[in-house]
């Protein structure tokens, strides 16, 4: 689930109890073959059998409201499986080559209601951790911080302290996701909550407007940089945060965290050397230059006449040309060429056609990871 659907998710959950209306939990927690969403994607349904988010196309959702609300009543979690295969599944024809387990549980339930609680201050904050539930072999709840920090306890010690290990393993993968995986005598699965990605951009002209808008759709945190304070504005960036700063300010103005993402676009030579350089100097894991190559090569030249060459590792990082090929022209259409290849270099994706594509959709070793520019 990217940012903007786990806010969509707390404000429901905000929402119903303050109305007092009880509410259940469906998660995907295991997928086998092809399904429409990943593990770690959350729906929440109220006691009227509405509901808020989804698990897939629209197709599966009423028949996990429907168990969901036998779950509310009784208060027992259960675990539904669903063949996506199956022609005849509900009559709706589905035809995929997957199965889904859903995890459905009352969400105020007494046994964990002070993990969920945690857990739910975790995914408002935006935090690094994992939460822990036991699909087998053990009871309890186990909610693990990046620091190492843990609150709750599983039944079983020895699965508890294999899990831990686990956590640490998916905490520090390239590409950290949600899945069930085997510990001990039992099988639990591992939620995984990350910080927001994060998506600075230098230059604040035309062609960053929907840049930044499309960006936070996708559930980036952006931040806008430029020295000109008339194009720095809410009503062109209500989303971002304004950053006005000349690049001799770049340093105590503009943090630059690992792992984010940088766009050069001020449409200047000047402004875009000191940018480019102000972000080669960092740790972020991606920089995209707009324009042509040789443009690129100007700027490269430029720095270097001031006696600034950065590394051939460091240039790895740098994009130019930014973006898919796909003709895009207009200001809106760059915008989609290169959130696109953002999103397929943040999921360890190469991009291009799925056309003729036999593979898997999801996971980055369905596809030869991209290890350079």
């Amino acid at each position: 689930m990217d940012r903007r659907e786990i806010e969509r998710l707390l404000a429901a959950i905000r929402q119903a109890r303050a109305s007092g209306e009880r509410t259940g939990l469906a998660t995907v927690v295991r997928v086998r073959g092809s399904a429409y969403r990943r593990e770690g994607t959350r729906m929440l349904i109220r006691e009227n059998g509405t509901y808020e988010c989804a698990l897939s196309g629209g197709c599966l959702e009423p028949s996990v409201a429907e168990a969901a609300v036998q779950v509310i009543t009784t208060g027992s979690p259960v675990v539904v499986h669903y063949d996506l295969a199956d022609d005849s599944l509900w009559g709706l024809g589905m035809g995929c080559s997957g199965a889904i387990d859903v995890r459905i549980e009352p969400l105020d339930h007494p046994d964990d209601a002070e993990i969920m609680a945690d857990w739910l201050d975790v995914l408002e904050r935006g935090e690094a951790a994992v939460l822990i539930t036991p699909l087998s072999g053990a009871s309890g709840r186990l909610l693990v911080r990046s620091d190492g920090d843990h609150a709750g306890r599983l039944s079983d010690p020895a699965m508890e302290q294999e899990a831990l290990t686990c956590v640490r393993t998916r905490l520090g993968a390239a590409f950290p996701c949600s899945g069930a995986e085997r510990i001990g005598s039992g099988e639990a699965f591992f939620e995984i909550s990350q910080p927001a990605p994060e998506l600075v951009i230098f230059g604040a002209g035309p062609d960053a407007v929907p840049l930044a808008r499309q960006a936070w759709d996708q559930g980036f945190s952006v931040t806008a940089v430029d020295v000109r304070g008339t194009y720095l504005t809410r009503d062109r960036f209500p989303t971002a945060m304004l950053v006005p700063a000349h690049f001799t300010e770049f340093a105590a103005a503009v943090p630059l965290r690992a792992g984010s993402f940088v766009l050069v676009l001020n449409h200047h030579v000047e402004r875009d050397q000191e940018s480019l350089q102000f972000a080669l100097d960092s740790d972020v894991a991606y920089i995209g230059v707009l324009g042509p190559r040789p443009r690129y090569e100007k700027l490269l030249a430029g720095l270097a006449a001031k006696g600034y060459v950065p590394s051939a590792s460091s240039l790895l990082r740098v994009h130019s040309p930014v973006g898919l090929s796909i003709g895009a022209e207009t200001p809106d259409e760059v915008a989609v060429s290169i959130l696109g290849e953002i999103l397929a270099i943040r999921r360890g994706f190469e991009g291009g056609f799925l056309s003729g594509s036999s593979s898997g959709l999801h996971r980055p070793d369905d596809k030869r990871l991209l290890t350079s520019s």
